[in-house]
């Protein structure tokens, strides 16, 4: 059975492989053809499309194999794969930058489809060597091979399982509807704004996903396989764990965010220009630089509530929320018009829109969540994971401060260090206001790890 299961997951990715080449080809000749003349004058910039879409298409080349690696949990494999791989287009796409600029060669967009290529490479060579063995230990393969199964409705039903189709179909279709959600302000940031507007959202949008990435990321993945884990089956006995790593997480993000508000605003701009200089010393960027850590908390409750959904909902809930998705795609296109084009805002805009886009996302999830645990006759409120009301007020008044004080401390060494102690005061403040959690997230943290050093003890 095992064997089966595994097989109708190395089938089902290479629907991925199918769906992928014609869609790369479509959106590549549409990227080209109709892309302004301002871009399209930029140095190598055809090349860079076609050799992204063959980067593209091996990346999906993986998929089989990615699949394997996801069904038997083998996480140790995938990151060093994965870090391997980033590190490859890393020093790709770096040390082709830095030879044109030795050398005096304006070579474009070039390093970027070349990084992407690398790490393609890295990533299909890595993994297809990692699990090379697997299909001799489990008796599956990594070709499209038919499965033997008791289902009389013809060969396409022996090569996939119907409900892993359903299942995925349901999955593809919101993932399109979540590409267009993610990857919609840099669509409508070239369509209606100017190039200058991008290279500045591209910079703060670079710089604060890759926080996210580093801080949120993680804990969305191992709590969605947390949550997928003690609920796909719906057992009510596992309510009670996950319940409170949510509440938890939920909390621990809203500390965080009484710390990011107030505190961002002021240290982002201290920090760039410390390690920048001089060429960083942009208003532009500063103002976005500060709007732009308003928007990172938002990204996190949007991560954990979402990771939380998708782990539990059934195939008829992910349906209804695709629909949902659709939804919140148009508010998100009425809020960047309104910004972008109404209030000619540009790149801050366009944060603002993903603020507005994010808040109706965690606002349907945290609603899902309330259906979900009062089905179960197991309530959840918002207040189980609310701050101190001291908490919000000292946060709130830190906030309007800093941000009606652009100026707060100025742009050198003793403003940096007068910031890095204003900072470091307030942050010893909220968690003095906010002891109570905190005391009893340790003493939690005790009691877990007090079985496990008995054991090592009796050992």
């Amino acid at each position: 059975m095992e064997s089966m299961a595994t097989q109708s997951v190395v089938n089902m990715a290479y629907l991925s492989l199918g769906i992928g080449i014609p869609v790369t080809t479509l959106l590549g000749a549409s990227y080209t053809r109709f892309a302004s003349e301002k871009v399209s004058r930029t140095h190598f910039y055809r090349e860079s499309v076609v050799l992204t879409s063959i980067a593209s298409v091996l990346e999906l080349s993986t998929e089989p194999f990615f699949a394997v690696v996801q069904h038997c949990m083998l996480y140790k494999i995938r990151a060093i794969v994965e870090m391997v791989a980033a590190f490859a287009k890393s020093i790709t796409t770096c040390g082709i930058f830095a030879w044109a600029s030795w050398n005096g060669y304006d070579i474009g967009i070039l390093p970027f489809a070349l990084g992407h290529i690398a790490y393609s490479l890295v990533l299909l060579c890595g993994y297809s060597g990692a699990i090379a063995s697997a299909p001799s230990r489990t008796r599956f393969s990594f070709l499209l091979t038919r499965i033997k199964t008791s289902d009389k409705s013809g060969y396409i039903a022996g090569m996939f399982s119907v409900e892993l189709v359903s299942l995925s179909a349901n999955v593809f279709f919101q993932s399109v509807i979540k590409h267009l959600l993610t990857q919609g302000d840099t669509m409508m940031l070239a369509a209606i704004s100017t190039l200058e507007d991008q290279g500045v959202y591209s910079l703060a949008s670079n710089y604060g996903g890759l926080v996210a990435r580093i801080l949120f990321q993680p804990i969305e993945e191992s709590s969605r396989t947390l949550f997928s884990s003690l609920l796909s089956a719906g057992e009510a006995h596992n309510l009670k764990p996950a319940r409170m790593h949510l509440i938890d997480v939920l909390r621990a993000y809203g500390v965080l965010s009484a710390l990011i508000f107030p505190l961002g605003p002021v240290m982002v701009p201290q920090v760039l220009h410390a390690f920048g200089g001089r060429r960083w010393t942009i208003p532009e960027v500063d103002r976005l630089l500060s709007l732009y850590c308003l928007y990172i908390p938002f990204l996190a409750f949007n991560g954990i509530t979402e990771a939380f959904v998708s782990s539990v909902a059934t195939g008829s809930e992910l349906r209804a929320q695709t629909g949902w998705m659709g939804a919140f795609s148009a508010c998100f296109a009425l809020a960047a018009y309104t910004f972008l084009s109404i209030g000619n805002l540009g790149a801050r805009g366009l944060v603002y829109a993903n603020m507005v886009n994010m808040t109706v996302r965690i606002i349907w999830s945290l609603s899902f969540i309330k259906r979900y645990f009062r089905q179960y006759e197991n309530h959840m409120g918002i207040a189980e994971f609310s701050l101190s009301p001291y908490t919000y007020v000292a946060g709130s008044l830190m906030t309007a401060i800093t941000i009606t004080s652009p100026g707060l401390f100025d742009r050198s060494l003793s403003g940096l260090v007068q910031g890095t102690i204003f900072s470091a005061l307030y942050g010893f403040f909220i968690l003095y206001l906010e002891r109570n959690y905190l005391k009893t997230l340790y003493f939690r943290f005790r009691q877990i790890r007090k079985p496990v050093i008995s054991t090592h003890k009796a050992q």
